[in-house]
């Protein structure tokens, strides 16, 4: 094999070195820049895309944290709200039994003042027949007619006599 040969294999040596040393140089010159420009390009993109994702993240924390401090705002003021209708609720109960308690008493009252009354009128009444009654059996006894002052005299006796003995017992 020739390139084993060591008079060949030196100068195969030299020019492969010169050859490569060429190639550093071209790609030292024209391919390296762009490819490093690329690749500072894309590390900056990529420092950028995590600065801006990390500044995503303490947003999205705040956020985060606003909206549960909403939350918890929102669900004290319903808690808050439920109260206030319960009580509402419980004093509008109260109101309502108080107004019932009182209209009873009242139609109550009223009622034992009617029955009253209607006693009144009645035991009234029962006089006025009595003394009628009275009047009318005096007149048959005694077989005369009153005159209308005797008639009234007697009755007026007769109310104040039942009135009398009403009054006794």
């Amino acid at each position: 094999m020739p390139q084993f040969d060591v008079h060949f294999f030196s100068s195969l040596i030299f020019w492969e070195v010169v050859s490569f040393g060429i190639l550093l140089w071209v790609l030292y010159k024209f391919a390296f820049p762009p490819i490093l420009e690329a690749l500072e390009t894309r590390e900056r993109k990529i420092r950028d895309s995590i600065e801006q994702a990390e500044q995503n993240r303490l947003t999205a924390e705040q956020r985060l944290a606003d909206y549960e401090a909403k939350l918890n705002g929102a669900a004290q003021e319903a808690e808050a709200i439920v109260a206030d209708a319960k009580a509402k609720a419980q004093r509008l109960l109260e109101e309502n039994e108080q107004r019932l308690r009182t209209e009873s008493e009242r139609i109550q009252a009223e009622t034992t003042q009617e029955i009253e009354r209607e006693r009144r009128k009645a035991l009234q009444d029962i006089r006025n027949e009595a003394a009628d009654l009275a009047l009318t059996v005096a007149e048959k006894v005694l077989a005369r007619s009153l005159s209308d002052d005797d008639h009234k005299r007697l009755a007026r006796e007769a109310v104040q006599a039942v009135a009398a003995g009403e009054s006794q017992k």
